[in-house]
């Protein structure tokens, strides 16, 4: 049975519990969401605690929020604790982790999907240049989704890499993850999942996705604070990975008595995802990612997918019926990011009409996902993406708003 949406009265309490919505129309969640207010508090609260105990001091008091926050997403991920690290943001935890992938050979292979991240990809292309490494596009299927069929067609032993960004940014289509991780795991080839546009508006489920890797900001559909992200690592792929670098955190240095009774120092690195943590991190937005994750379970995943699914469908069906729209969502299961272009308007000048009577949208230009803009011949998408917070007032502010802007 299909969970049941958020009921209105849910949704109003929500709501009147988000300070921002009351200075803002906001429909650039996929950018960044608007926290709550106890998430709000949770910040303030602890920066208090630093200004009038000491930093240093204030942060030992918090290290068990940190421990909560890592239990909570490890709950949220249905992972163990051992193999989340806390990290500043998406590019942080993946660009970390593909860093310590070790040394790539002429010839070495990665393969990745068409609507992958530019920041991923940079990462990939710019190894490509140094050592001689081929990056390759898997195929779409008929929907524009990856097709795990052909992916399963493209390997061979040089394959060191399967990368795939799982909702991509410049629309709703919702990639094949699981079915991709079941060609990763069968041939034992590296997976990394960029889960940017589905943490906190999607279940995720480590182990059925079937990934080595897994990495998200929180600042998008989870509401927390900006500069928080999250980085899974499974547990039997530790042993492959080498640390691009370490901190007194991360490998402590430790004394050793030798047979001789001379004393040695060893840099021992943890045996867990935290090894990708540094010590220098910001406790109060690790309250506030406590916060934000635990309003998120409490709401629960699921729900929040029904009535963001339901509140993207509308927007499409509400938009396209504007003169000149297109819709540019591609698959049959959407997410929450709604894409269009608008015929004969500049798509940039219309977002700045829209922000001038305070409605946030987005515009993603090449950049965003290189190889999908460039497959499809799109230069830039309007973005609307909504939350389960978004009222249908809101939904009509913007559509009115789009009609006198195209007019």
């Amino acid at each position: 049975m299909p969970t049941p949406e958020l009921s209105s009265e849910r949704i109003d309490a929500l709501r009147a519990a988000t300070p921002g919505l009351q200075t803002t129309t906001h429909f650039n969640h996929a950018g960044a969401s608007l926290p709550s207010r106890g998430t709000l508090e949770a910040i303030n609260a602890h920066l208090w605690r630093e200004a009038t105990l000491g930093p240093i001091e204030a942060g030992v008091a918090a290290r068990e929020v940190t421990e909560h926050a890592r239990s909570l997403a490890a709950r949220m991920l249905h992972a163990d604790p051992a193999e989340i690290a806390i990290t500043t943001g998406n590019s942080a935890g993946w660009g970390a982790a593909f860093a310590a992938l070790g040394t790539w050979q002429a010839g070495d292979r990665i393969l990745t999907g068409r609507h992958e991240w530019g920041g991923n990809l940079a990462n990939m292309l710019l190894v490509a240049e140094r050592y001689g490494v081929s990056v390759e596009v898997i195929p779409c299927d008929a929907e524009g989704r990856v097709d795990p069929a052909a992916l399963d067609a493209m390997l061979d032993a040089r394959v060191r890499l399967i990368a795939l960004t799982w909702i991509p940014s410049n629309g709703g289509v919702i990639n094949p993850a699981a079915a991709i991780g079941a060609v990763a795991r069968r041939h034992d080839i590296p997976y990394f999942v960029d889960a940017a546009q589905a943490l906190g508006q999607y279940p995720i489920d480590v182990a059925a996705v079937g990934c080595d890797v897994l990495t998200a900001p929180c600042r998008k559909a989870l509401r927390a604070p900006r500069g928080t992200g999250l980085l899974y690592i499974r547990r039997a792929f530790m042993p492959r990975l080498n640390l691009a670098y370490v901190d007194a955190r991360s490998a402590p240095v430790r004394s050793e008595t030798q047979p001789d009774g001379a004393v040695a120092l060893r840099a021992v690195v943890r045996d867990d995802a935290a090894c990708f943590e540094t010590s220098e991190v910001s406790a109060a937005l690790h309250c506030g990612l406590a916060n934000a994750l635990e309003e998120a379970l409490a709401i629960g995943i699921d729900a929040i997918r029904a009535t963001i699914d339901a509140k993207a469908r509308a927007v499409r069906e509400r938009l396209v019926a504007l003169p000149g729209v297109t819709i540019l969502d591609l698959g049959s299961e959407r997410a929450g990011l709604v894409s269009f272009d608008v015929a004969g308007q500049d798509l940039p000048a219309l977002q700045r009409t829209l922000a001038a009577r305070g409605i946030s949208i987005s515009v993603n230009g090449l950049g965003y996902t290189p190889w999908d803009m460039t497959a499809r011949g799109l230069s830039h998408i309007a973005r609307v993406s909504v939350s389960y917070l978004t009222s249908e007032e809101e939904i009509e502010t913007l559509l009115q708003a789009m009609r006198e802007a195209i007019a």
